[in-house]
């Protein structure tokens, strides 16, 4: 697999070694499998792609199983969620905690600081075109911009992933709290080329994900970055 920057699931530490939660998660899986993984220098997200396409690449982490990608890919047994949240400012979140929806933020004029891209469940998707045209929402590229945006008071609530945020405001020191309304949850699994990989990678994997939920190793990993 190729190391991407996306803390704090992946990233170079200061030694320029691969860390984070689903380095770490990954790792320990292939060890309890008895497999070796190989992590490359991080690669342009086009080429990681075109490379997994031809079977150069053979891993992908945090995938999606859907359909489409089935006709190209194995997947383990899902290794942890993926769970976007709505968060503020922690002494403002009070004032935000009846928001039960997306509408709701833009009936009550409540602006929205968002990610440019990305799924976030279908009340987002359903509520975005009239966020836009309302003037509703504003976009950020990156999680360290977005809690600069929040701090500074160019919106009032943020959108992205829970572990993501919370971590770059922990960076920051900024304090923020999630709120009540649910946004969007889903397992995430490793995909494999099925060009480099065969069905006895995915059970040998899949075996190590199971006896690592059941002694809590996988937990415990998942709980250093704030994943309960």
């Amino acid at each position: 697999m190729a190391l991407e920057t996306w803390p704090p699931y992946m990233y170079a530490d200061a030694g320029g070694k691969p860390a984070g939660l689903d380095i770490e998660l990954a790792q320990a899986i292939f060890r309890e499998a008895r497999c070796t993984l190989i992590i490359t220098d991080e690669v342009p997200r086009k080429r990681r792609q075109k490379m997994y396409e031809d079977g150069t690449l053979n891993l992908l982490l945090a995938a999606s199983d859907t359909p489409e990608r089935e006709k190209t890919s194995y997947f383990t047994l899902p290794y942890r969620r993926e769970v976007a949240a709505l968060m503020a400012l922690t002494p403002k979140a009070a004032q935000y905690a009846s928001v039960r929806s997306f509408a709701d933020l833009r009936a009550r004029k409540i602006l929205l600081v968002s990610p440019n891209s990305g799924w976030y469940g279908p009340d987002y998707a359903t509520n975005l075109p009239a966020m836009q045209a309302a003037s509703s929402v504003v976009f950020f590229e990156d999680f360290q911009q977005g809690i600069r945006m929040i701090k500074a008071q160019h919106g009032d609530v943020i959108l992205g992933d829970l572990v993501a945020l919370t971590w770059e405001a922990r960076k920051q020191n900024i304090p923020v709290a999630p709120l009540p309304m649910p946004v969007f949850s889903d397992d995430v699994h490793m995909m494999l080329s099925r060009r480099s990989a065969i069905p006895a990678d995915v059970e040998a994997l899949n075996a190590a994900i199971n006896r690592l939920e059941k002694n809590g190793t996988l937990a415990q990993i998942r709980a250093r970055y704030g994943l309960h």
